[in-house]
């Protein structure tokens, strides 16, 4: 909550700063936006990982899902895809590459860690911290693997990057639309918030925008 929050919260001031400085009526193109935004936050809650290695992963993965799309469209040749042709092994090299980021971010973690470090709130922090839980137990062989941890954060940032970029772009859409909405959520967050920090705890109060969001 505290990570998405941050990074929401950064946006929005880089928002109004623009607005502030160009002191006229403009139009922000959205779907960019969210895109950067969605990034940020699912590097931040699956590996707490900076928007720079955040960004390698997202158009890595990007480029592979664009790959993999037009292979299962095109002519299917069983075991076509061990064949060393362009496209397979531009897929195996994004794959090594994002492997090889995700891997480098668990190597600092583990570091970090082994240091009496305390692990970051996120997915990756939660995963080694629970490895790391069941091997000083003496339990060796009911943690994950390394690359399951990697397929794990992969799964996540992938998913999670999609579903939150298409739901702001269609919120922000509809909300634009019905500005009646706009206003009665404003107000709800305004009542409950105030001037204080969003808290996790006070979401289940916010009905008006939990409304406005499937609308």
């Amino acid at each position: 909550m505290s990570l998405m929050l941050k990074t929401c919260i950064y946006y929005m001031k880089g928002w109004d700063l623009f607005l502030l400085l160009l002191l006229s009526f403009v139009c922000i193109v959205l779907d960019p936006c969210s895109e950067m935004l969605s990034s940020e936050v699912i590097s931040r809650t699956t590996l707490g990982s900076n928007i720079e290695e955040g960004n390698i992963i997202f158009e890595l993965q990007r480029e592979l899902a664009v790959l993999v799309i037009d292979a299962i469209q095109s002519f299917y040749i069983p075991g076509s895809r061990f064949l060393p042709t362009k496209t397979n092994n531009r897929i195996k090299k994004i794959d090594r590459e994002v492997r090889a980021t995700i891997r480098s971010i668990i190597d600092k973690r583990t570091i970090a860690m082994k240091a009496v470090e305390r692990s970051k709130d996120d997915l990756l922090g939660i995963l080694l911290e629970s490895n790391y839980r069941e091997i000083k137990h003496g339990y060796k062989n009911s943690g994950l693997t390394i690359d399951e941890v990697i397929d794990e954060c992969k799964l996540f940032y992938f998913a999670g990057q999609e579903t939150i970029g298409i739901l702001l772009v269609c919120t922000m859409f509809l909300l634009a639309q019905h500005t009646n909405w706009q206003e009665r959520a404003r107000e709800e967050v305004s009542q409950v918030f105030g001037h204080e920090k969003t808290e996790s705890n006070g979401l289940n109060r916010l009905k008006i925008v939990s409304l406005s969001i499937p609308l």
